[in-house]
């Protein structure tokens, strides 16, 4: 079971001392390329590796007072390099180094949610494939239709999960792209063959045509894609909620020995942390809508965007990654009532049966507006009360024994029948 609340591996990825790294790996990085092109002395940057450090609060220390974050932390640096410290940063502006670092950050995020959302797919498939023949009613509308299996229902969710996984793959290459040209991007101090070398050095691809940053509809589209997966982790939390309504009842979150659902009523089992994710969820769209309005910057660069990731990149990141976490500990441990599931399906006497009912009038002969208006009346003679029993009303009904026998009507009322393609279902999915 995966260890509830045990999330340092994505926070320590946004902490501050994670991204002075990032920043320093690519200065690092741009000074080795500099040197295998013959730009800077090789026996400087062996010196830069070695001396190289900063100190987190000594950053903060020195830009409080020159408030800019990278010409602190470049200081910083320097501190601990001396005089070969004059070849960091050679060429470069302030966004080279962030923007790439920014690529760093990223990427080793998707990582940590990619092998997260394996977690959960999973842990959807070895649920699913636990009830692929537990059978119980599909509803439209929030209203009874016709039976399917809670591993038909898992094997709906699974294909979701899955499309996630594909896409954050795509999302992983998009994201993995450096710059390193200089001001407004014209690489005037600096060679394009130097941020090839750098970017191949960090794992990353040079961008197409950078201007001073990197277009924000990259960073917009990493923001969009964790709000889609989050959308689809409250779906599935939305559907736990639902199927726990008292009057439902058939899955329930796990109830630990010792929690209680309500301080007024000790009865209570509520679906709190079903209920959280849809809250989490709210949050991460709201993210996206952000990183939409920072693609338009003025010209070549703004710093308008900045504020608003150091919000939002650290908070998606460390949302989704904790949706994922709580989800899949959700689905491990789901309890699932089959006996709940059974009693829902035959309510009002089978009335989800009334297509086949319907429909095997209609293959005897009958008018479908005729063996719809039959069906209808003894289907809403049952609805919603107590005694209803649509077989019993139909098995009396004339016009239905008159061209069905006891054998052909029974076996309208066999939910195998609904549930015999969905092997096809499940080969596709490995359930």
């Amino acid at each position: 079971m995966i260890e509830r609340y045990t999330l340092p591996e994505m926070g320590n990825l946004w902490s501050e001392a994670y991204k002075l790294k990032t920043w320093l790996q690519v200065e690092i990085a741009v000074c080795e390329a500099q040197a295998e092109l013959g730009y800077i002395p090789s026996e400087a940057v062996a010196e830069i590796k070695a001396k190289a450090n900063f100190d987190p609060k000594r950053v903060l220390e020195i830009e409080a007072e020159v408030r800019h974050d990278m010409i602190a932390f470049l200081t910083n640096v320097n501190e601990y390099v001396g005089s070969a410290g004059r070849y960091i940063h050679l060429g470069l502006t302030s966004s080279d180094v962030l923007d790439t670092a920014l690529a760093l950050q990223l990427v080793a995020s998707l990582d940590v949610l990619l092998a997260r959302l394996q977690d959960l797919i999973e842990a959807i498939r070895q649920k699913a494939k636990a009830h692929r023949d537990t059978v119980m009613i599909g509803r439209s509308h929030g209203i009874h239709a016709e039976p399917i299996t809670f591993g038909f229902k898992l094997a709906g969710w699974l294909a979701e999960a899955l499309r996630h996984q594909e896409r954050l793959r795509i999302l992983r290459g998009t994201i993995a792209v450096g710059k390193i040209s200089g001001a407004v991007g014209t690489y005037a101090n600096i060679e394009p063959r130097v941020e090839a070398l750098t970017c191949e050095k960090l794992g990353l691809k040079p961008d197409t045509a950078s201007t001073q940053v990197v277009s924000r509809d990259i960073h917009a589209d990493f923001v969009q894609q964790l709000a889609l997966l989050a959308a689809s982790i409250e779906r599935y939390a939305v559907e736990i909620r639902n199927l726990q309504k008292t009057d439902v009842l058939e899955v329930e979150e796990f109830f630990a020995k010792g929690q209680k659902g309500s301080s007024a009523m000790p009865h209570k089992r509520n679906p709190i942390r079903s209920e959280r994710l849809t809250g989490m969820a709210r949050l991460v769209r709201s993210h996206a809508g952000a990183a939409l309005e920072d693609i338009a910057l003025w010209h070549e660069r703004d710093i308008s965007h900045s504020s608003v990731e150091r919000v939002i990149l650290p908070d998606a990141c460390i949302l989704t990654h904790f949706m994922l976490v709580e989800i899949t500990d959700l689905v491990q441990n789901l309890l699932v009532y089959p006996e709940n599931m059974e009693r829902n399906l035959n309510c009002y006497g089978g009335v989800v049966f009334s297509q086949r009912v319907l429909l095997a009038l209609v293959e005897k002969g009958l008018n479908r507006e005729e063996a719809y208006a039959i069906v209808q009346q003894s289907a809403h003679t049952a609805w919603n009360k107590p005694e209803g029993n649509f077989r019993d009303l139909i098995s009396q009904d004339t016009r239905v024994t008159q061209n069905l026998t006891p054998a052909e009507i029974e076996a309208c009322f066999d939910p195998q029948f609904h549930l015999r393609h969905l092997e096809q279902v499940y080969q596709r999915l490995g359930i």
